[in-house]
């Protein structure tokens, strides 16, 4: 099983401290200069950080570091969003009621139709 972490993108502060720390490298004398250029190179290019640390397989420590840990990309929640279950029957029979007795006591019905459009437009946004 591979490690999640070699996958994350790695961004131009990454890739300058890797440059920094092969130039480190060359100074001790690890690698000669053609190596340090072929090897700079492909960190210009690197995307992720497993690309980034393949570089530096076989050489000893200072290797790059990361500032931001695995920990602080929290994979997304999965949960389904909440519905409104349970509570349409109150404000369907809220509204009956209402629509009643504005028909019945009161011509101005058409303020109830608002109301009930925005709720049911609520609830209908809330399922999908």
């Amino acid at each position: 099983m591979s490690d999640p972490s070699r996958d994350i993108r790695i961004g131009d502060t990454e890739r300058q401290q890797a440059l920094q720390v092969l130039g480190e490298h060359m100074s001790a004398g690890r690698i000669d200069i053609d190596e340090y250029g072929e090897r700079s190179a492909k960190i210009t290019t690197a995307k992720t950080r497993g690309e980034l640390m393949a570089l530096f397989y076989d050489l000893p420590d200072p290797r790059p570091t990361f500032a931001t840990p695995m920990a602080m990309f929290p994979e997304p929640s999965r949960a389904p969003a909440r519905r409104w279950e349970g509570s349409v029957v109150p404000v369907v029979g809220i509204a009956v009621v209402l629509a009643f007795f504005f028909l019945v006591k009161n011509p101005l019905i058409f303020l109830l139709i608002p109301a009930v459009a925005v709720l049911w437009g609520q609830w209908n946004g809330r399922r999908r």
